[in-house]
């Protein structure tokens, strides 16, 4: 019986041994990854910037706002009550190309300019100002057949609503993650 015991003794050695290897490995392997994977998190300036606040208080009906966020264009446009009244009497069948809102504010909802404006009463439209096609900045201040925005180096036209209506643009302009703070001041991101 003695022999056997030892050979149980020698057993959990060795198992201990194989164990406490595998385990200063694994510790081993993590502490090398571990700046490569810390690599990849953003950096101290890009998380300052992924949320803005921008004041809106100045910006007069028919006008717009341009501001840079997280390095692409912004529209602020304010509208009138007869771009809010274009822009409201398209029907959904008019929307060949996108019926999405793009709107993540409002997720899987359709393209209705209700689901696209940052208020209920469709003054305040904010889009991110890259065409959707390949990345170009659209003209706005009533450019393209729509009077709104027009992309010039392929031909999108874009509505009053940011909603892509004639041209190689697959989707609508797309809509930031916003909210209003006060009465004159917006937070993205």
């Amino acid at each position: 019986m003695l022999v056997s015991h030892a050979e149980d003794n020698a057993g959990t050695r060795r198992d201990f041994l194989y164990y406490a290897t595998a385990g200063a490995g694994v510790v081993t392997a993590g502490a090398a990854a571990w700046p490569l994977i810390n690599q990849m998190n953003p950096s101290a300036d890009v998380e300052a910037l992924s949320t803005i606040f921008v004041d809106i208080g100045d910006v007069e009906p028919g006008s717009q706002l341009t501001v840079n966020f997280l390095g692409k264009p912004v529209f602020i446009r304010r509208r009138t009550a007869e771009e809010i009244e274009d822009a409201r009497s398209v029907s959904l069948d008019e929307l060949s190309i996108d019926r999405e809102s793009r709107n993540p504010n409002r997720p899987g909802t359709d393209a209705s300019d209700q689901n696209r404006t940052l208020d209920e009463d469709g003054e305040w439209l904010v889009m991110i100002g890259v065409c959707t096609h390949l990345g170009c900045v659209p003209l706005g201040d009533g450019a393209g057949d729509f009077n709104a925005w027009f992309c010039p180096c392929h031909g999108s036209h874009y509505d009053t609503s940011g909603r892509i209506r004639r041209g190689p643009a697959p989707e609508n302009l797309h809509i930031p993650v916003v909210q209003f703070v006060d009465e004159t001041t917006i937070q993205l991101g």
